[in-house]
């Protein structure tokens, strides 16, 4: 393991993005890093190596920057969650609901095998809404949330809340 490095150095705040009030963080200094970049998959894989699970589902855009060098490292198959419309075969949606409104995910209908154990990733936890129409697409085609995995928290906010009812790791937590 990449000892000694502090994530949060590679984590760049800009404030009033995307609009006044809003402190943005930008995980691209992260990603620029390879030294922090590997730090950072080698701690999220440390959770979802606990957790055993049969497949990763990554979240559009930025929980596929995430997940897939996981399912590598973990020799484990990928699933991709999708916006609409980016999916060619049968599929299954959920609304979820955003902060200002609701948004649409996706996902194959033959993704998961009835049971498979499933650890979700994304960049970021902040409402949970995101994570929560994920965990709810996995469930409807039968698969088993065992964990939910994030680069970033923002613990001011909601999300941890509304995922009770699923083991969440973060590996940076903002206050």
């Amino acid at each position: 393991m990449r000892k000694g490095i502090d994530l949060r150095d590679y984590i760049r705040d800009v404030p009033d993005f995307p609009e006044p009030g809003i402190l943005f963080r930008d995980v691209t200094p992260l990603l620029q890093t390879p030294l922090a970049f590997g730090a950072a998959i080698e701690q999220l894989c440390e959770y979802v190596r606990s957790r055993e699970p049969d497949v990763i589902v990554g979240i559009e855009s930025r929980g596929f920057i995430f997940g897939t060098p996981i399912a590598a490292e973990l020799n484990l198959p990928f699933v991709p969650v999708r916006k609409p419309g980016k999916l060619p075969a049968a599929r299954m949606s959920v609304e979820y609901s955003l902060e200002y409104g609701t948004g649409q995910l996706d996902i194959h209908q033959d993704a998961l095998e009835r049971g498979q154990r499933v650890v979700i990733v994304d960049d970021l936890l902040a409402t949970g809404g995101t994570a929560l129409g994920a965990a709810k697409l996995v469930e409807m085609i039968r698969g088993r949330v065992v964990g939910l995995c994030f680069l970033i928290e923002l613990a001011a906010l909601p999300g941890r809340e509304r995922l009770e009812d699923y083991d969440v790791f973060a590996a940076v937590v903002y206050e």
